[in-house]
């Protein structure tokens, strides 16, 4: 049974502002795998400033610095990958093998491959008498699905923290327990306080405080919408 009762605000695992829990179920076998926390829009609120404060700093680390850290977090996830697997196998219902190669070591891959590109890219480039600056737009609030969790997670979170713009993340509430592990990593790599939050919960508390939050300058979403009649069992796969 994984107990994780922290959301990690401003470099800190911090209490959630309600009681609130999540039973995150074993898709292989239905059982209670372990449990989460139910945030409310007073915890989006609160990973939305500590983005918004850290920004300016991450924003002007030099890009070679920023992919040291994205190869510290694939260092980071290589360095956990049996647990990775073993828990995102139980989280989405996938053999375990396939789990190791497709729902982990793609992160892995990804993360080094965004490491590499930050390094080559050119963030500055003269065209005719211009000079072109590629600046990061600012805090981005990341929502993602179930079914490749931390893929998912990784293709917003390594290209934002790669150009300088600082992260929220909310993952699935189906599939949570890969996004505590890779915010331990993170917290590991030395990330500066701030550039990488997350926080738990369902989307009519925490994802609707997100995308309506002033400090957030962008949305990267991948789901649906659930309906209104949807029953609460879909609508928390939404």
């Amino acid at each position: 049974m994984q107990i994780r009762d922290k959301l990690f605000i401003a470099g800190q695992w911090v209490s959630p502002s309600g009681r609130e829990t999540i039973d995150v179920h074993n898709a292989g076998n239905g059982e209670v795998m372990g449990r989460i926390p139910s945030a409310a829009a007073a915890d989006a609120d609160a990973a939305a400033r500590a983005a918004r404060a850290a920004f300016d700093g991450w924003a002007s680390t030099p890009a070679a610095t920023r992919a040291d850290y994205l190869q510290k977090i694939a260092d980071g996830l290589k360095a956990r990958s049996d647990e990775l697997a073993r828990t995102i196998a139980q989280e989405v219902g996938m053999p375990l093998k396939l789990a190791g190669r497709i729902q982990v070591g793609l992160p892995i891959a990804n993360f080094a491959n965004y490491a590499k590109l930050v390094r080559e890219f050119k963030w500055e480039d003269r065209v005719g008498n211009s000079m072109v600056v590629r600046e990061p737009v600012g805090v981005v609030a990341a929502i993602t699905p179930w079914n490749y969790p931390l893929h998912q997670i990784t293709l917003k979170l390594a290209p934002a923290l790669g150009a300088g713009c600082t992260v929220v993340l909310k993952p699935s509430e189906v599939a949570p327990f890969n996004a505590f592990i890779l915010a331990e990593v993170i917290e590991g790599a030395g990330l500066p306080k701030g550039v990488f939050n997350l926080v738990t919960g369902f989307g009519p508390q925490v994802g609707e405080a997100l995308v309506k939050h002033a400090e957030v300058d962008m949305i990267s979403f991948t789901g649906r919408r659930a309906p209104a009649s949807a029953s609460p069992s879909s609508r928390r796969r939404a």
